[in-house]
């Protein structure tokens, strides 16, 4: 089974109505191949807008949620209040979730498998700090991540794996295709190995970390890379390249 080509846009907290019209009027006179998946997540108080708007091709993410439907939980936002307004994805573990407010292996796995129970497709982040991959310890932190979503979850047809290295994050520096391409190839290997062949073969593992349109065609070449999640970048029209980068 071919996996489909899939290009998230990360917004992070950026924008406003305006900023997101332009955005959005960038992405309609795009020609998306309809072998490519296309998902923008925009800040959470501009979900609802964002999708309001959006052309059909192009669907919308949260950028996190919180591990339980309700409750005294100030600040969270979860799956089924996503799902009330019509959002079908959700990125939970990426880096800033992690290093900058602290959310650790176990508690992203569980807001991963909470998502999937709503009814949410999630695309799951994992990836190294600058100072494990110097100590070579690349896959063993990537595979302790996976282990943990792993172990709260059984089905993986509606996950999307995203590799970003922290250290290749807003820096600029890019894993070159090679660095990228062995890490995607041995996290299917340990994937066939501790799930299963078929989730090995199906699993989309995408790419993020300072990809630009010039760099997103000589990645989307290598086997393991199925497509991007893209910071910086889909803020600008150069967000196009990328998203035509397979062809």
């Amino acid at each position: 089974m071919e996996r489909k080509f899939f290009v998230g846009g990360n917004w992070k907290m950026n924008g406003d109505k305006k900023f997101i019209n332009e955005l959005v009027e960038c992405l309609k006179k795009c020609p998306i191949e309809q072998s490519v998946e296309v998902v923008v997540a925009p800040p959470t108080i501009y979900l609802d807008y964002t999708k309001s708007i959006v052309p059909q091709n192009v669907q919308v993410a949260a950028q996190n949620s919180y591990k339980v439907a309700k409750g005294a939980f100030t600040g969270e936002i979860s799956p089924a209040m996503i799902k009330d307004i019509g959002i079908d994805w959700v990125i939970i573990g990426h880096s800033e979730r992690r290093n900058v407010f602290g959310e650790n292996d176990n508690l992203i796995a569980e807001k991963v498998a909470h998502a999937l129970e709503t009814g949410l497709s999630v695309i799951a982040c994992i990836g190294e700090k600058l100072e494990e991959r110097e100590a070579g310890q690349t896959e063993a932190v990537v595979f302790q991540q996976v282990k943990a979503i792993a172990g709260k979850i059984g089905e993986w047809k509606n996950v999307v794996i995203a590799y970003e290295p922290v250290w290749a994050i807003g820096t600029g520096k890019t894993a070159t295709p090679q660095q990228a391409q062995e890490v995607h190839q041995k996290l299917r290997e340990y994937i066939k190995k501790e799930i299963s062949e078929k989730v090995a073969k199906e699993i989309r593992i995408i790419y993020g970390g300072s990809v630009t349109g010039a760099n997103a065609k000589e990645l989307a070449k290598e086997k393991d890379i199925d497509g991007f999640l893209v910071g910086g970048a889909s803020l600008k029209p150069e967000f196009i390249d990328i998203i035509k980068a397979n062809k």
